[in-house]
């Protein structure tokens, strides 16, 4: 009977123990970190926190994200992963697998969000124009290059001047960390969000050049003219943006890790002269672009 009871209670011990240390263990390896998305690389990207920090973290079909409203932040909206875009703040709960850390939540708050859209859009109208300038410069380079075989006597001065031309190229190559390797933009009828069939090939023609592309990500970004109501015209845009993302998604098969949040911009941004029946043709539209890792091209 003693010997019995001996070793019932060296059984319990010993799973006593054992539960202690895998609940320590567990403990252990759930982790929480707060910062903001610095880049974005389909199911994962780097956290950045306010002691600059950075932590990689993975997106994975369980991870639950999530705005969170109220004053108190008490109530959760659930939330695309789409929506994790770079400039984001965000909160994140996970476990770290080796030096990452596997997402079980993220969060964040409205006003970060469309804050960070906003941000996110200036960022790309300023990559459009660098990259113009970067054409210029190219072509202006490739003048020098003709200049320089058919007058040799010149060749010391042409060769500063193209040094120079190629800093300038460099510079502008460095905006961000993303190239933009095509965009297609489809136009709307006024008050209406339906995408005209004529568009189809293009978005999909788009969608299939994504897809060979190493590192790439689909940011799309809906506008409406200034003309009518302020509020209207900002769900129109969004609309308009989640037409073309469903189509990109159902037809193009893009997956959904390659998608940034569809970018509702109102009125903003306007294109060219706005007033008249033209100009405001022009506004109703939706821009979507891929967006080419510079780091994994190797650019």
């Amino acid at each position: 009977m003693k010997n019995s009871r001996r070793i019932r209670f060296v059984c319990a011990a010993a799973m006593s123990v054992g539960f202690s240390l895998l609940s320590t263990a567990a403990f252990a390896d759930t982790a929480k970190i707060e910062g903001f998305i610095e880049s974005r690389n389909g199911e994962t990207m780097t956290v950045k926190s306010s002691d600059s920090t950075k932590t990689v973290v993975m997106l994975t079909d369980s991870t639950q994200v999530g705005q969170v409203q109220g004053m108190l932040k008490a109530r959760r909206k659930e939330m695309s992963m789409a929506a994790l875009i770079p400039g984001l703040q965000v909160k994140v709960e996970g476990v770290f697998d080796k030096e990452q850390l596997v997402a079980s939540k993220v969060s964040f708050k409205g006003n970060d969000l469309e804050r960070a859209q906003s941000q996110h859009a200036g960022m790309h109208e300023t990559k459009m124009q660098a990259q113009k300038n970067k054409e210029e410069l190219e072509k202006h380079r490739a003048e020098i290059e003709e200049q320089k075989q058919a007058n040799e006597e010149q060749g010391n001065r042409i060769s500063a001047n193209k040094a120079a031309v190629d800093a300038a190229v460099a510079r502008f190559g460095q905006l961000d960390d993303y190239y933009i390797l095509d965009e297609v933009t489809v136009y709307f009828a006024n008050g209406k969000t339906k995408v005209d069939p004529k568009y189809s090939p293009q978005l999909l023609a788009l969608a299939e050049k994504a897809k060979g592309a190493n590192g790439y990500m689909i940011e799309i970004k809906g506008y409406a003219s200034s003309s009518g109501n302020t509020e209207l015209n900002q769900q129109l845009s969004e609309d308009r943006a989640d037409e073309v993302t469903n189509i990109l998604l159902q037809q193009g098969h893009i997956p959904l890790t390659r998608m940034l949040a569809p970018g509702a911009m109102g009125e903003s941004h306007q294109v060219g002269n706005e007033k008249g029946e033209q100009g405001e043709a022009a506004n109703r539209r939706v821009v979507v672009r891929i967006l080419q890792n510079k780091a994994i091209a190797g650019l």
